[in-house]
């Protein structure tokens, strides 16, 4: 049974990076040998699906869905409100919760990676250890002594602890708060996070060699993505929004602390021509500089299919077929429609032209180039 879960695992392993070739992914070789030959399954022994009714049933070794889910380019949620529910899950069947902790899309992994630019003999820190599979990569490029992996929850710690050992390798475990990185293996020539922030924590860079790259995503309800920085020295970085797109779960200190705001007093109801398809789609080029001009402001669909922006201050707008319904102090799709007019006047600039600056004083966007007159605050 052993030797034919290899067999099968490698098989749906090279399928996998086949699919990742054929979207351009994996170009280079030490990666392509990495996804290749790491075993995926080995770190997610169980994982948890997701059910129609919204709740999460629990998927293990001993169903046939396992192991060709663990080769799809999928999510698979590891962890739910942050406890240990697993066990509880097998015990007595689906439960609910919101995920706190999986393990990402390859693809996303390998986007990242290749962004990371890593080189043999660098080392490197990675924020988010998760199951260990990302922290397998990085080993299986670098070898474990130039690998330090940091994540604030101790059960994810340990758990991908012998998730690593099980896969052989032996990289520098922490459990602390990613926002500090981990000094004590610093200077970095690579930091890598594999969660999202809402600011660049400064000790990231003062703890990253000059000219040091640093790979993350942001955590912003509209607009977030992939950014690479280069250190320059100190608390200091500059550098660019990637034009691949990537979303993961923000790093604990960073969530939003948000579960429905006061909406203030309806003032508009009318037609409009902005979709909020082009407003809110990742994939179409406004959303970026969307987020830009509505900051702070947070995006769902109801279970009608409308869409909502709602912000702390009572502002919010409705969407549905066209017509938008609007509350609050601030007109929040008039301001929509008017920075997609602003766009528009920038020849509609898509992500990858706008770079960002991080300084102990501000960290803010610009398009372009860093001198230009075009700049927006992080946060």
């Amino acid at each position: 049974m052993g030797d034919d879960l290899e067999r099968e695992a490698a098989v749906l392993r090279r399928q996998l990076v086949d699919a990742m070739l054929t979207e351009d992914l994996l170009t280079a070789p030490h990666w392509r040998a990495a996804f290749q030959e790491v075993p995926r399954h080995l770190f997610l022994p169980w994982f948890f699906n997701r059910l129609s009714s919204g709740d999460w049933s629990l998927v293990t070794s001993l169903d046939e869905r396992w192991l060709p889910s663990v080769y799809q380019d999928r999510v698979l949620v590891t962890q739910l409100d942050g406890t240990e529910i697993a066990r509880q899950a097998a015990a007595l069947g689906p439960v609910s919760g919101t995920p706190t902790c999986s393990s990402s899309m390859p693809t996303i992994m390998a986007i990242m990676l290749e962004a990371l630019d890593v080189h043999s003999g660098h080392n490197v820190l990675e924020i988010g250890t998760g199951t260990g599979y990302n922290t397998a990569l990085l080993c299986h490029r670098l070898g474990g002594d130039l690998v330090s992996t940091v994540d604030v929850d101790p059960d994810i710690v340990a758990r991908a602890e012998e998730n690593l050992s099980r896969a052989g390798y032996a990289p520098a475990s922490v459990i602390g708060d990613g926002a500090l990185g981990h000094a004590a293996n610093s200077p970095y020539d690579r930091v890598l996070c594999t969660c999202s922030v809402s600011r660049i924590p400064l000790p990231w860079l003062e703890q990253t060699v000059p000219g040091g790259q640093v790979v993350t995503t942001l955590n912003r309800p509209i607009g977030a993505g992939l950014v690479r920085l280069t250190a320059t020295g100190g608390p200091h970085a500059e550098g660019r929004v990637l034009l691949d797109d990537g979303r993961f779960m923000p790093l604990r200190a960073h969530r939003t602390a948000w579960s429905g705001w006061p909406r203030g007093p309806q003032t508009s109801r009318r037609q409009t021509e902005l979709s909020a398809r082009t407003l809110l789609r990742p994939g179409l080029r406004f959303e970026f500089y969307a987020g830009l001009l509505l900051p702070g402001v947070m995006p769902w669909t109801d279970e009608q299919g409308g869409t909502w922006l709602a912000h702390a201050d009572g502002s919010w707008a409705n969407y549905v077929e066209g017509v938008v319904v609007q509350g609050g102090p601030r007109s929040l799709w008039d301001l929509a429609e008017t920075a997609y007019e602003q766009w528009d006047a920038l020849d509609r600039p898509c992500r990858d032209r706008f770079g960002l600056t991080v300084t102990p004083e501000a960290q803010y966007f610009w398009l372009d180039t860093p001198d230009s007159p075009h700049r927006w605050p992080l946060a």
